[in-house]
């Protein structure tokens, strides 16, 4: 047992949910639904590295399987990227999410030659949950002992893009779109361009966003959804390099993707005032009551 398939899913996952009671705590003062939605994204993203954690440090077992592959494969990145197209939503980012949804519907459709029978939430967790898996139980590489997802058929394996690749990319192009709002603008395409001119400004912006975080000018949430960004990115990389056999980063991008969104998290100004007053609103009710 390598110390590290241990302590990395351990950190990953009492960070997730530490980061999970402090998003609730915002969304509970705000009530704003992207919050909330986060909020059960992170708790999936600490109860998947938990199961990694236990398989890790006690052995594997086929319930502990299926929960890993279930609430790592299906619901983390989803309930991630669904809280960014929440918070989005009736941005110019919103078209972007509704094309990324569709791109993962089409790559899963690709790369399928069986009958996926439904991709809604229910049917995949009645799938994870029933699907015959061979003997032991769980799949793990034999070289690094981290879990793959080979011990599941195959029609369900590519039922993970409508969720992840969607998700991921939702998540990563939503906290860059983020970044791009609040920095300081160099466009090098017409704003009509809508999507399409985005990504080409928000480069050509990145020397001047530099030039006035030098200066201490700079609004905090770009360099907080910046950090978010590579956060999303890093596990993304990282869980599909582990379908293709690659697995010896795969906790360690996990627990380098949650530290980076937590670090975007704190980054910001407006948490800690946020934060601060929810400390004094428990106050307030604790001393008037």
């Amino acid at each position: 047992m390598s110390v590290l398939n241990v302590v990395l899913p351990l950190g990953s996952s009492v960070l997730s949910f530490a980061f999970a009671a402090l998003v609730f705590d915002q969304w509970w003062q705000r009530r704003h639904s992207f919050q909330l939605v986060w909020a059960i994204g992170l708790l999936w993203y600490g109860i998947s590295a938990g199961t990694e954690f236990m398989g890790g440090a006690f052995g594997w077992t086929e319930g502990l399987y299926r929960a890993w592959y279930l609430i790592g494969a299906f619901f983390v990145a989803a309930y991630l990227g669904a809280g960014t197209i929440y918070l989005l939503a009736k941005t110019r980012f919103g078209y972007f999410a509704g094309v990324t949804v569709l791109i993962g519907g089409l790559l899963s459709l690709l790369f399928s030659h069986l009958d996926a029978k439904g991709t809604t939430t229910p049917a995949v967790a009645y799938m994870t949950i029933t699907a015959p898996l061979p003997a032991p139980g769980w799949a793990v590489d034999p070289a690094t002992h981290v879990p793959v997802g080979s011990g599941y058929p195959g029609y369900l394996r590519v039922l993970t893009g409508p969720f992840n690749i969607a998700g991921a990319l939702c998540l990563v192009f939503g906290a860059i779109y983020s970044a791009y709002v609040y920095m300081p603008k160099r466009r090098v395409l017409p704003a009509r361009l809508g999507v399409l001119a985005i990504i080409p400004n928000f480069f050509a912006s990145l020397p001047g966003a530099v030039r006035a975080l030098l200066r201490g000018e700079l609004n905090s949430r770009v360099p907080a959804t910046l950090l978010i960004a590579l956060g999303a990115f890093i596990p993304g990389v990282t869980s599909g390099l582990n379908r293709f056999g690659v697995t010896w980063s795969f906790y360690l991008g996990e627990f380098l993707g949650v530290v980076l969104i937590f670090a975007g998290f704190l980054v910001s100004e407006e948490v800690f005032r946020t934060f601060r007053f929810g400390l004094g609103l428990r106050q307030r009710r604790a001393e008037g009551g």
